[in-house]
């Protein structure tokens, strides 16, 4: 049993937030259907996920990129947890603000994208789905968030009977609750603390790499040329549904250390945040391993420039690290109290009825009426 007063995820908020991820879901399948269907072969798809950029045919783009199908996973993922309710709330919420702040960051970038001038070789009536999807998406990251932030309900002595625990006799004296042994405090699905570092030093380590490099494309780039990879042009243009390659860059690693920071606090919402923050994080540095093995910088890595081998390094580090990071933050959290048959004691509802250990003794007088 914690000794810390959690908050409950009402079952109507549970509910509704499944609902939203199953939309978010929906939306992000449908485009990727739609690139196969396109596709003159499946795996043409695959490479187009691994940055290979010449369109499918004239008028027409590929939608998707390698982090949609990952979009789709956590928003199943996310669903089964709010749907489940041996899930902790804690675990439960967690788990859908960090769709909804995924969500809402690979797809803010859309919004202006999709309506510049320079998308004007693309079919127009492509390019307005591809947008309303995004501002779609966005408006149920939204409704995530609001239902995560009013569903919830204090966790206050109410709740016992709605949780199982036995209720005292109505005509005993006192009741005395039972102190559990052996039960690690903090709020349930609280991480523990080894899996916590390992998490928080995964993570922050690899958002760090991320964002020294962006430092560096910032350097020698200029403002000019890298404001374009960050808010978009025709230059950087790879799919309708990805955001730009600076921008994923620095939303995957902020989030990477935002999730670190979690951990570091061993926050409740810790696990589900380092999940998606390392998943996400694990597939973009995949990504670069996997064209470089394309290319074939990683069958001739020592003639690289050190640069070069800078770039391949990193990518993976970031995606082992990622990967890492995933396996530690899956483990088990904190446990949720089990209710007990003995918990709840009550006397002084029969004569010579034993007192519970650390229970006051009853009045000599009983009250009128008891």
């Amino acid at each position: 049993m914690s000794t810390v007063r959690d908050s409950v995820l009402t079952r109507g908020a549970r509910g509704l937030g499944a609902l939203i991820c199953l939309l978010l879901a929906l939306l992000s399948a449908g485009w990727i259907i739609r690139d196969l269907t396109i596709a003159q072969h499946g795996a043409d798809v695959w490479w187009a996920w691994l940055g290979e950029t010449p369109r499918p045919r004239e008028f027409t783009a590929w939608a998707t990129s390698a982090l949609d199908p990952l979009l789709v996973l956590g928003a199943l993922v996310a669903a089964v947890a709010a749907l489940r309710t041996a899930v902790p709330s804690s675990v439960a919420t967690g788990a859908l603000l960090s769709l909804a702040t995924a969500t809402a960051l690979l797809r803010t970038p859309l919004v202006w994208m999709l309506g510049a001038g320079w998308l004007q070789g693309l079919d127009s009536g492509l390019t307005a789905r591809a947008r309303l999807t995004a501002l779609t998406q966005l408006a149920l990251a939204v409704a995530l968030i609001v239902v995560s932030a009013a569903g919830r309900r204090p966790d206050g002595p109410a709740g016992h009977g709605a949780r199982g625990l036995p209720e005292p006799a109505s005509s005993a004296y006192g009741v005395v609750r039972a102190v559990p042994h052996h039960v690690a405090p903090g709020a349930p699905g609280r991480p523990f603390k080894g899996p916590a570092v390992t998490v928080a030093v995964l993570l922050g380590a690899a958002g760090l790499a991320v964002i020294c490099w962006e430092i560096r494309w910032w350097a020698q780039l200029g403002g000019d040329t890298y404001g374009k990879g960050l808010f978009g042009d025709a230059s950087v243009f790879r799919a309708l549904l990805q955001p730009p390659v600076h921008w994923q860059a620095l939303a995957l690693a902020l989030s990477a250390l935002a999730a670190a920071a979690a951990a570091l606090r061993r926050a409740a919402w810790a696990r589900p945040a380092a999940l998606t923050a390392a998943a996400l994080l694990s597939v973009h540095g995949g990504v670069a391993l996997a064209f470089a093995l394309r290319t074939g910088e990683l069958g001739r890595f020592a003639a690289l420039p050190v640069r070069a081998q800078l770039e391949v390094g990193t990518a993976a580090f970031v995606a082992a690290a990622g990967l890492a990071a995933v396996i530690a933050a899956a483990r088990p959290g904190v446990p949720a109290a089990a209710p007990d048959a003995d918990e709840v004691l009550a006397y002084g509802a029969a004569p010579g009825e034993a007192r519970p250990p650390h229970a006051p003794p009853p009045p000599s007088t009983l009250p009128p009426g008891w």
